[in-house]
């Protein structure tokens, strides 16, 4: 009985670790996995898959060369050049110079026949890896795998959006803004970042246009998204705009200014304060006249010379009032002057005026803007009259 009792507890030993071997076997798997897809990882795994796949091409070229060229070898060294370090490429590199080779003994002359191994195979198959390697020797300079780069590229993406995002107003006020990248992009170098202040009974908004446009302006524009949004709230009103321009002379950049309207409106009486930075000005749609004024206040721009001052432009929004803020691309062109521009914007929001304004903004740039290679935004606020709210209340 003892014999057996040692017996059973060996063979439970045993189970026990083979299943822990098992265990540390599959966890390192997924490890490896995770950090390979992830960037972090060795890239063994892609090169000796690239590398196998090189004697099945070879051999599946010399079984049957009219149906498999001896140029298929560019497939692996182009999937070599997307997902492999520059030294693990020279590896694969080499495998594919002794496939070529051993292909051309085993076909023969290319003068013989047809579906041979031809100077111009070689000429290909060498172009296709010199490309590989110029792109893999990017990619380690830059630091950034190619299984990152896209998610990278769509996470700045969602953090320009997440910051552009409009505070909740209390009932009775409507705001909207549009944004559209120049040439259909993603990235943007007019942004916007609000945030309500003063115990809420303050909405702050700032709408920058950054120098450049499209992803030329991207990086500069997500920068400074970030660091103008910890600005606002954290200082006064007048204090802003000085504090962004010296924090954008200190980053010494080629193109290092930027336009920017600041709007402190307050909620609870409609009286509002315009700060520029060499923007477009502001639109005040009056209820009462139904015409459109400019809110033009006095700035330079942000990032040129230190000491600007910027002294604001006030008015009230009162019940029917519409302010829109936008940026110098929805309403200038290298054919169209800034004046021209603003009639026509002016016009087209008169269509909106009976209606109101819900979903307008948008719309206003497809109108005015629609195909101008230059970024476009547009900020509507409105405070809705009594007949909006108590349609809202339905």
């Amino acid at each position: 009985m003892a014999a057996g009792r040692q017996r059973r507890s060996e063979a439970a030993t045993l189970t026990a670790r083979l299943k822990h071997l098992v265990h540390r076997v599959r966890t390192g798997l997924r490890r490896s996995a995770v950090d390979y897809f992830r960037g972090d990882g060795s890239d063994w795994i892609a090169l000796a898959g690239l590398l196998l796949t090189v004697p099945v091409i070879a051999a599946v070229t010399l079984t049957d060369p009219v149906w498999c060229s001896p140029a298929a070898l560019v497939l692996p060294i182009v999937a070599g050049g997307l997902v492999l370090r520059p030294a693990s490429l020279l590896g694969l590199y080499a495998a594919a110079a002794t496939a070529l080779i051993v292909e051309s003994v085993q076909l023969g002359p290319y003068t013989e026949g047809a579906a041979r191994v031809t100077p111009g195979v070689v000429l290909v198959v060498a172009a296709c890896g010199f490309v590989g390697l110029l792109i893999a020797q990017f990619r380690s300079r830059v630091g950034v795998p190619w299984r990152r780069g896209g998610t990278m590229l769509f996470d700045l993406r969602e953090r320009i959006r997440v910051q552009s995002k409009l505070p909740t107003l209390p009932r009775g006020w409507h705001r909207e803004m549009a944004l559209r990248p120049a040439g259909g992009q993603s990235f943007s170098g007019d942004f916007v970042v609000a945030a309500r202040t003063n115990g809420g009974r303050t909405m702050e908004v700032v709408l920058t246009d950054v120098s450049g446009k499209g992803m030329d302006a991207g990086s500069r524009a997500l920068l400074l998204s970030g660091a103008f949004g910890g600005l606002l709230g954290s200082l006064p009103p007048h204090a802003f705009l000085p504090a962004a321009n010296g924090y954008l002379l200190r980053q010494d950049w080629d193109e290092g200014f930027a336009t920017s309207i600041h709007l402190v409106l307050d909620l609870d009486s409609g009286d509002y304060e315009l700060y520029s930075a060499g923007h477009p000005p502001g639109l005040q749609l009056s209820a009462g006249s139904g015409r459109w004024e400019e809110k033009a206040a006095e700035g330079p721009l942000l990032g040129v010379y230190e000491g600007a001052q910027f002294d604001p432009v006030k008015g009230t929004l009162r019940p029917g009032d519409v302010l829109m803020l936008f940026t110098d691309g929805l309403v200038e062109t290298s054919d169209r002057d800034i004046v021209e521009g603003i009639d026509r914007l002016t016009g087209e929001a008169d269509r909106y005026v009976a209606g109101g304004f819900q979903g307008a903004a948008w719309h206003l740039i497809e109108a005015v803007a629609k195909d101008v290679n230059d970024d476009r935004a547009l900020l509507l606020v409105c405070r809705e009259g009594p007949t909006a709210q108590a349609a809202s209340l339905l």
